[in-house]
């Protein structure tokens, strides 16, 4: 495949949502994989641009079909990314980048074994929790909710390539960058890239 795709993954409460709209804006040629949900569209959202947005009954028509690469329930909705979408935009040249959970990175995986796992990281537990009470949108038993979720996804961190911490926004994203720009310099990338070369 010509391009990278790239899945990251992180606890709620990270950054990982500001790391990966930050990259997307400053790296060029890294596109977001947009995924079908069954929650609602949050304000300010827009269908197709943020989510595929559908209803539950639709969602399971397409996991019956086989439409998606990986998909979950989190916190009682499902998301999913499109198999058929991923592989043209590869088969492109592309780099893609999928901003899921633990479990969608090992479905991803199983299919494309050549995908870059990043985890973001929060500097400490404490911080997390701060992070999350900051944000004045959940109650005290969703955050509790989250904090033992977050414990459960980051037991995960051995399944992934590259670890950020997220202690300093900028440096976290240069990290993030750093990630992106080393790797379209592997042989695989630039083999396939620059296939004629190659063959000379």
């Amino acid at each position: 495949m010509a391009g990278n795709l790239y899945v990251v993954a992180a606890p709620s409460g990270a950054g990982k949502t500001t790391l990966v709209r930050l990259l997307i804006e400053q790296e060029a040629g890294v596109h977001l994989s947009v995924s079908f949900t069954t929650r609602p569209p949050r304000p300010g959202e827009l269908d197709g641009r943020d989510y595929h947005f559908v209803d539950a009954a639709e969602f399971r028509a397409m996991i019956a079909r086989q439409e998606f690469l990986e998909w979950a329930e989190v916190h009682g909705n499902f998301y999913g990314t499109s198999n058929k979408w991923i592989a043209e935009q590869l088969a492109a040249g592309h780099d893609i980048l999928l901003e899921i959970d633990w479990q969608g990175a090992q479905q991803v995986r199983s299919a494309f074994p050549e995908a870059i796992g990043i985890f973001i990281l929060p500097p400490s537990m404490d911080e997390l929790t701060s992070r999350l009470t900051a944000r004045g949108t959940d109650s005290a038993d969703v955050i509790t909710r989250r904090l033992a979720a977050a414990q459960a996804e980051m037991r995960h961190i051995g399944e992934f390539d590259y670890v950020i911490i997220n202690a300093s926004l900028e440096q976290a994203l240069d990290d993030l960058r750093a990630v992106v720009r080393a790797s379209r310099l592997s042989l695989a990338a630039q083999r396939a890239r620059h296939a004629s070369l190659f063959a000379q």
